[in-house]
């Protein structure tokens, strides 16, 4: 049996745009043992998906950290072929760790390597997708993410919500619209007909608090709900609305109506969310988000203005 490791590291928006290639990697070796090396946050995901048979942590650890890095070692080790998706500044030590097996990617020395100069001005969806046709994969099927949605919400949601995702990472805060854009669009959904329903990290409750007290219907799921069951409440949403972060990816991917908005941190062209068919979210940007009014917001959207 052939045994391929798949590396994907990143953050959420880069692990879901990731499925297409997921699914085509699997399709091409149907009968290989198929190992995934991601972070702590994507592994129990991982091990749901119908795309791997053993899921591998990677801590991301210094160099310097010689136990970690000799766990490493044995895990990168032993695999007819590695697929490495996160191509990042690491990828010349991860090719070096596994003894330099068959490898797809942009490691110095690899065997299919992805010999296009301007990969890094390609969306990933389309730059992944060249990358494995590179590394002989001609195969890709439309990834089948039922299992995904039909992950058991332990919530009892309204039969019409609009999903807001009004945080970002702490580290890319012009990404985000501001806060009381976000509550005057909340109160908008409300007279619509759509209770607001507001998803993050336990971090990010402050902002779902803040709605609540302009629209008084929101209700809170930051820090609530895993990865599945944020995906599982998004296919059920009229409508998501938020910056470039990973929910807003995800509940795309499966096929909710969102809305990204992007500041000048970010190109859509490069990172907008994507359905798994490929087709292209809708999109607004201002290079600086202040500026985007929740007006046009909500003409996109199609809600009535207060």
């Amino acid at each position: 049996m052939k045994r391929i490791l798949v590396i994907r590291l990143g953050a959420l928006g880069d692990f879901v745009l990731t499925f297409g290639p997921f699914a085509a990697i699997r399709a091409s070796w149907p009968d290989a043992h198929i190992v995934l090396l991601t972070t702590p946050p994507f592994a129990e995901l991982a091990q749901m998906s119908p795309w791997f048979d053993e899921v591998r942590v990677e801590t991301r650890a210094s160099w310097l950290n010689i136990a970690a890095l000799l766990r490493l070692r044995r895990a990168l080790r032993g695999f007819d072929f590695v697929y490495d998706l996160q191509t990042s500044k690491r990828t010349n030590r991860y090719f070096w760790l596994a003894g330099k097996p068959n490898w797809s990617g942009t490691a110095r020395g690899s065997s299919n390597p992805h010999a296009n100069p301007g990969r890094n001005h390609m969306h990933s969806i389309e730059r992944q997708r060249e990358q494995l046709q590179m590394g002989g994969v001609r195969h890709f099927p439309v990834p089948d993410l039922s299992w995904l949605v039909a992950a058991p919400i332990p919530f009892d949601l309204p039969a019409r919500f609009a999903l807001l995702v009004p945080g970002t990472s702490p580290h890319h805060l012009a990404k985000r619209w501001p806060l009381r854009h976000f509550a005057d669009l909340a109160v908008m959904a409300e007279k619509s007909g759509l209770m607001p329903v507001v998803v993050g990290s336990r971090g990010e409750r402050p902002l779902a608090v803040r709605i609540q007290e302009s629209a008084k219907s929101t209700l809170d799921l930051t820090g609530k709900t895993s990865i599945a069951q944020l995906a599982a409440i998004a296919a059920r949403a009229e409508l998501t609305v938020g910056g470039d972060t990973g929910p807003v990816h995800l509940a795309a991917a499966v096929g909710c109506d969102t809305l990204a908005l992007f500041s000048g941190a970010s190109d859509p062209k490069l990172a907008a969310p994507r359905t798994p068919t490929g087709h292209w979210g809708r999109i607004l940007r201002e290079k600086d988000l202040a500026n985007l009014s929740v007006a046009k917001v909500a003409a996109e959207l199609g809600l009535q203005p207060t």
